[in-house]
């Protein structure tokens, strides 16, 4: 990871006012890679510092998410397996809008499942923009400024954290249930 790093600075710094551009296509190719979102938005960070590296993440995020709608409605294999993996995932479950905005804040949970959520729970593409881009600020900011410290956390709480995001995940889905419930 730190030669990673190492190897990205090095190539922004001689990219000179391409820079912001190729770390915002690093973040459309980044699934190529199999590199994880928070690893690009430490880089980010670690590259352009805060405010410019959340920016930068905000729309390279943004825009993997128009290719997963893109994906998603052009190519029905590519959503048969995305729905077979949110089966085995998320098993006879269903999951809100504010539960997919936690998720995206986990580390390594898959962009494009949630991105087939949201699609799926969008009655217009402008809806699913919407919710879309409103789930990508936290992670895009989260990562950016406080990724480079949960990398330094040591173990346990890092595991804590993890805990303390599926206890907030499990509360909205209770409390969405318990709505659901009470409009019947």
């Amino acid at each position: 990871m730190d030669q990673f790093d190492h190897s990205l600075e090095v190539f922004i710094e001689s990219a000179g006012w391409m820079a912001p551009v190729l770390f915002v296509l690093l973040h459309v190719l980044r699934p190529f890679f199999f590199l994880p979102v928070i690893v690009v938005c430490i880089a980010g960070g670690v590259l352009f510092g805060f405010l410019e590296g959340s920016l930068l993440s905000f729309i390279g995020l943004s825009l993997m998410s128009l290719i997963s709608y893109l994906l998603v409605h052009t190519f029905p294999r590519f959503q048969k397996r995305l729905t077979r993996l949110k089966d085995k995932v998320f098993k006879d479950r269903k999951v809100t809008v504010s539960q997919v905005m936690v998720l995206r804040i986990m580390p390594f949970v898959h962009f494009h499942l949630l991105s087939l959520y949201l699609i799926e729970m969008s009655a217009s593409f402008k809806e699913y923009v919407y919710y879309s881009l409103l789930g990508l600020i936290m992670p895009a900011v989260f990562y950016t400024a406080f990724g480079q410290v949960i990398t330094e956390l040591p173990w346990y709480l890092t595991i804590l954290l993890l805990f303390i995001l599926i206890g907030v995940f499990q509360l909205l889905g209770r409390i969405n249930k318990s709505q659901m419930q009470s409009k019947v």
